[in-house]
């Protein structure tokens, strides 16, 4: 690599003289194509909403009766007793009420398009998966062994976190970003049946994936792509770990 005025140009072009393709601080091509894999995780998530409304018993609005519902719900002591981590995804595209679903796709809507044109497609899919499978961890390691939880909002709490590392290290203003994640936080608290832990844990996890990206106040630099993907592979390992440390343990009961 040869250093240039912004940034750097590999070898080949700086010989024959090629504009570099542009790219963000995180590494990611400029690209003013639509953010597709937001629309995917949409798209996801609403056919699979209504398919489980047109599933189940009670329709549209009590897809858990659905059996695909049955079958991807996170709940602690069945994933554990049955041996079913594929759960911890799952449970992250099923919704409980056209309110729920409605609510969580508007978030992922505002917050994702931005995110993704920083951070790139193939991360952005990473760190909402990521996300989402931070959420179902800190359910099924601290939460009720019976309580069965389902919904995005630990991913898109997740994206909100990342958002907010990023922005700042770009030098944003994040004000307003943080106040809708404080208000979103009172919600969570607040209204019965929201499973907070599946909030926090995706926060939490969004906010490391973030740092692993190379969310530091650092100007004009970023991590080579090889660093970044050992700090989220290092992320993968810690959820592992707590997995696997409560999986150890016997449930038999509320925690």
């Amino acid at each position: 690599m040869r250093e240039a005025p912004v940034g750097y140009h590999c070898p080949d072009d700086a010989a024959l003289g090629r504009q570099p393709a542009p790219r963000t601080s995180i590494g990611a091509r400029l690209r003013s194509s639509p953010p597709a894999a937001t629309l995917t995780f949409v798209a996801v998530n609403v056919a699979v909403y209504l398919y489980c409304g047109a599933t189940s018993a009670g329709g549209i609005n009590r897809p858990e009766f659905s059996r695909l519902f049955q079958d991807w719900v996170l709940q602690p002591y069945i994933v554990h007793s049955q041996d079913e981590y594929w759960r911890f995804v799952t449970a992250a595209f099923l919704h409980l009420s056209v309110i729920h679903i409605v609510a969580n796709m508007v978030a992922l809507a505002v917050i994702g398009p931005p995110l993704e044109r920083l951070v790139g497609r193939s991360r952005f899919v990473v760190l909402y998966l990521l996300a989402a499978l931070g959420g179902s961890v800190a359910v099924f390691a601290f939460g009720g062994v019976m309580d069965a939880v389902a919904g995005a909002s630990g991913a898109i709490f997740g994206l909100f976190a990342a958002a907010v590392v990023l922005a700042r290290r770009i030098g944003l203003d994040v004000q307003w970003l943080v106040g809708i994640i404080a208000l979103n936080f009172v919600f969570t608290f607040t209204v019965p049946g929201i499973s907070w832990l599946g909030h926090v844990g995706g926060f939490v996890t969004g906010g490391l994936c973030a740092l692993a990206l190379g969310g530091r106040p650092v100007r004009r630099t970023r991590l080579p792509n090889r660093v970044q993907a050992l700090g989220l592979a290092g992320i993968v390992v810690l959820l592992a770990l707590v997995t696997l440390v409560r999986a150890g343990t016997t449930m038999t009961g509320v925690v």
